[in-house]
């Protein structure tokens, strides 16, 4: 990577763009101090139906999408979830792999490859609501919204009083590397060379093939949206998800280091292989307008932009447990398909997926999923072929 001193120097920007931003984020927050819900929310029925207006989806970078899946479903697949861990010993061999990391009960579970998960990844409603969120980018000539590929990660089961799962307002898929990576600042383009103001955070061009980065927080998926799925009731104070609902703040982000304030070798506390942190003494005018998300039913499910700053509440204050399977939109394209190669062998030997620490938690689990469990179309979304081999994909 570029030394961040000597990468400032060579660009000059036009800070108004942020300045924008920052009048935005204000509205924001003083609409959310009146009591206004800030994410859209909207009947998964409507989007199968095709019956839906995108536009504050697009502006807010998020989503509740309601009866993603039928109640009952996600109620079943959670009770099949906990008596897949308790059969497979799952707390103590999670507390064997992480030792210290969880004092009582593990709150998020290193488990890939239940049943529960895969039906939901390869289920036709999911399927549809993927192909409508994959259709808000633009540059649908470099993928393919209709055919998401699986991309594989956790659960979360955060019971009550739990303060230990607390993760502050943060972007993931990168951190230094926005800024002197080439291949993770290609998406930002604009906001370094031309206009920040015409930047598009929809724009999927530069997002499709897999970056050469050595930025570890760097995700190998384009993930279109990030997401999870509701298996319990949750809501705000329940210990769940908190968003800066709108889109564009990642162009306050990227120019902060360049104001005044900040000194030449800082990037405001970016540093690779770690989180991309907005912190309360670099980016405070956006923490403003950090909001809960409303309250959610099993079956619902929550969708963010990559770029969308997002926090986990610091404690589960509510009754019951939390407990949601983390799902993404990932369409066909040569960056996923690429994730997929790398994934598929995971699956097969029950292994962590590469993006995640190797736990291999579910190598030897009594009924973990195996490709006899995949659909056609999960098949095609794992990227396996009749004989549960690698399929090469579309050229």
């Amino acid at each position: 990577m570029a030394d961040i001193a000597t990468f400032k120097r060579q660009v000059a920007l036009d800070l108004r763009a942020a300045e924008a931003v920052r009048r935005a984020v204000a509205v924001l927050a003083a609409r959310a101090a009146d009591g206004e819900v800030l994410v859209p929310q909207i009947a998964g029925d409507a989007i199968v139906a095709g019956e839906v207006d995108a536009r504050d989806v697009r502006e807010r970078g998020c989503v509740v999408v309601r009866g993603l899946f039928a109640r009952a479903q996600a109620a079943a697949w959670d009770r099949e979830l906990a008596a897949y861990l308790h059969a497979n010993d799952a707390d103590a061999r999670t507390h064997a792999k992480r030792p210290g990391r969880w004092p009582g009960a593990p709150q998020i579970y290193s488990v890939y490859w239940s049943v529960p998960q895969i039906a939901a990844r390869q289920h036709p409603r999911f399927a549809a609501v993927a192909a409508w969120l994959n259709g808000l980018w633009h540059g649908t000539e470099h993928f393919d919204p209709g055919a998401n590929c699986t991309y594989a990660d956790r659960i979360r089961r955060r019971t009550p009083g739990d303060a230990t799962l607390a993760l502050g307002p943060h972007i993931d898929g990168g951190t230094a590397g926005r800024w002197l990576d080439p291949a993770l600042r290609a998406p930002y383009r604009a906001v370094f060379e031309s206009d920040p103001a015409a930047f598009d955070p929809f724009d999927a061009t530069d997002r499709v093939t897999a970056p050469a980065t050595d930025d570890a927080n760097a995700c190998s998926a384009f993930r279109t949206w990030q997401g999870w799925t509701a298996l319990t009731a949750q809501g705000p104070g329940d210990g769940t998800l908190q968003v800066v609902p709108l889109t564009r703040a990642i162009v306050w982000v990227l120019l902060r280091p360049f104001a005044r304030d900040v000194p030449e070798a800082s990037l405001c506390g970016a540093e690779s292989a770690r989180a991309l942190w907005i912190t309360e003494d670099w980016h405070a005018p956006l923490l403003r307008a950090l909001v809960p998300i409303p309250h959610v039913e099993p079956g619902d499910a929550v969708f963010w932009h990559p770029d969308l700053i997002h926090a986990v509440e610091p404690v589960h204050a509510g009754r019951t447990p939390s407990n949601v399977m983390y799902i993404p939109a990932v369409p066909d394209c040569p960056r996923n398909r690429a994730m997929q190669a790398r994934q598929l062998p995971a699956f097969l030997e029950g292994r962590s997926p590469p993006d995640f620490p190797p736990d291999d938690l579910e190598v030897d689990f009594a009924g973990r999923a195996t490709s006899a469990s995949l659909s056609p179309e999960g098949r095609r979304q794992m990227g396996v072929d009749e004989r549960g081999r690698r399929n090469p994909g579309r050229d």
